[in-house]
């Protein structure tokens, strides 16, 4: 029967090392790449806006989600506030700039994932978890002592320290990153981030060493791996080529990959032309035919 790591690692006592060595990283706040070194513990507050406790939108099944996540239950999911990138074309402007949500305790949290498992989700998905990494941590104990059992899904946009992701070692099992761009200006102009590029891959190759390529069950359901999301936008902006490149050669043919196509124009894309428009569906089309040319064979929705 499978059990996911977490488990493993609290009964071990690992967990409750990762949660103290976690906390001390928020004194000085180095959990992300921006490196704020503001003391959260104390309620300051750097680039993601978010103190000692997690801020939190919104949570319950989802079924817009990737199939193996999805499956019949939904994919249990938890939108946290705030964001450490702020793009420019957010389509969830609402929760990463404006901060709509709430704070709650790390106690709260961990119920929230018991009363996900209880709705019959295959998993637990933190949204934009990268800034609420300790907090996270903390709320695996009661929950696990509530019965909690489901893989852990870390969804990111890719803007990950590896010294934080090892932290998550034997945590999660499943890793969903974006990889946004591969141009540095691009991302900066984008994103606020000329080095994300470089952090992104960085990211990836540690998440890819923890948990490899997606496993599924019989029931197609994901029980463990890595799985990358591709938003491809107007004019290649993206960087599609590169991108998929990078994960062919230096990850594994055998990601599982979604080169998304939803892009549309929000919050301040009307005013950075040429994302003021949505995506050509010949745009899409060819992301789809550079994936597969550079040897990509799990594609969502076009491959098993």
């Amino acid at each position: 029967m499978y059990e996911p790591g977490y488990i493993k690692l609290y009964r071990s006592g690992g967990l409750a090392e990762r949660i103290e060595n976690a906390y001390e990283m928020l004194q000085d706040c180095t959990l992300c790449p921006r490196r704020c070194r503001v003391n959260r513990r104390s309620g300051e507050r750097g680039f993601c806006r978010t103190g000692k406790l997690p801020v939190v939108s919104s949570w319950g099944p989802h079924f817009g989600e990737e199939s193996p996540l999805v499956g019949i239950g939904g994919s249990g999911t938890i939108f946290f506030t705030f964001c450490n990138l702020r793009c420019i074309f957010c389509q969830n402007y609402d929760i990463s700039h404006l901060g709509r949500g709430r704070e709650i305790t790390t106690e709260r949290l961990g119920q929230i994932m018991v009363e996900l498992q209880g709705m019959g989700c295959h998993n637990i998905n933190f949204v934009t978890p990268t800034h609420v990494v300790p907090q996270i941590l903390a709320a695996l104990p009661p929950a696990i002592e509530g019965g909690l059992c489901l893989p852990l899904v870390y969804n990111s946009g890719g803007y990950d320290s590896v010294e934080t992701l090892r932290l998550l070692d034997g945590v999660f099992d499943i890793y969903m990153p974006d990889l946004k761009y591969s141009d540095p200006a691009v991302s900066a102009r984008l994103s606020r981030s000329e080095d994300y590029p470089q952090v992104a891959r960085s990211a990836l190759r540690e998440m890819h060493r923890q948990v490899g390529d997606l496993i599924l069950d019989e029931r197609g359901i994901a029980l463990r791996g890595l799985l990358v999301r591709h938003l491809v936008l107007p004019e290649d902006l993206a960087g599609t080529r590169q991108a998929m490149r990078f994960i062919a050669r230096e990850l594994s043919q055998n990601t599982y990959v979604n080169v998304m196509e939803q892009y549309r124009p929000c919050y301040k894309a009307f005013d950075h032309p040429p994302l003021d428009r949505p995506l050509y569906p010949s745009e899409f089309r060819g992301a789809v035919n550079i994936a597969v040319e550079e040897g990509l064979t799990r594609l969502d929705g076009f491959a098993s």
